[in-house]
């Protein structure tokens, strides 16, 4: 299990990206939403989308759960 994180704030495309607690993007505090502990990312990122409807995985800590 893993804690998940989503960014507050969107990427470029609308995007707001969900990473594990080691990902070396993950965003400052101010910036970021804790989601919960999961086994996987897909969880996660169902999670976020309760709050962020466009919502994706990180390409570096999530990338199974990365869309383009």
């Amino acid at each position: 299990m893993k804690k998940y994180y989503v960014n507050k704030n969107a990427q470029k495309n609308g995007d707001h990206e969900v990473h594990d607690e080691y990902c070396k993007y993950l965003p400052d505090t101010n910036n970021r939403k804790y989601l919960g502990e999961f086994s996987s990312c897909k969880e996660a990122v169902a999670e976020a989308k309760k709050d962020y409807i466009q919502s994706n995985g990180c390409k570096t800590c999530s990338n199974e759960c990365h869309t383009q």
